[in-house]
């Protein structure tokens, strides 16, 4: 191998390791509830611990595509042990994480089917900005709901209500 090409293998792992955060803060539990398409509650040691999605919101109930946001994440991991890596907490006390299950992240594979925004205000790591790339992507193709012509985000859902 070429000394550019082992180097970028070099750099590519360093990256992957530095955006994914440490597995001492990993857990594994069976996902019980799927209230939103960010918001789940998995099982932990017999007791429930509600988790939100780090990174992204999907539609709020009454919004386009937020039964289909809820619908993917249920067929996603409902029923499933799925591994949480806790990013954070926020106020109410709620698990704020990246969570994966069958070698994919939910979060991620929200954000490509066109079923969440990238949250930029709380979402900082350097995934985030791959995460970005992915939502130009699926804004492009026009996927979920950025097939429609003017989505309303979730937030700015929320302040009109």
């Amino acid at each position: 191998m070429t000394k550019a090409l082992t180097t970028s293998i070099t750099f590519c792992f360093a990256v992957f390791y530095l955006i994914l955060p440490c597995p001492a803060w990993a857990w594994t539990g069976r996902v019980v509830d799927v209230a939103a398409g960010e918001k789940i509650t998995v099982l932990k040691n017999g007791k429930s611990v509600e988790v939100l999605l780090y990174g992204v919101d999907c539609p709020e109930e009454g919004q386009p595509f937020s039964n289909q946001a809820m619908q993917f994440t249920s067929k996603t991991i409902l029923g499933k042990v799925v591994e949480v890596h806790r990013m954070d907490t926020d106020k109410q006390g709620r698990t704020v994480a990246l969570v994966s299950v069958d070698k994919s992240l939910l979060n991620e594979e929200l954000v490509k089917a066109g079923l969440a925004w990238v949250y930029n205000w709380h979402c900082h790591e350097m995934i985030c900005e791959t995460w970005k790339h992915y939502q130009l992507r699926a804004k492009i193709d026009k996927r979920g709901l950025w097939s429609d012509p003017q989505p309303i985000s979730p937030w700015k859902f929320r302040r009109k209500k």
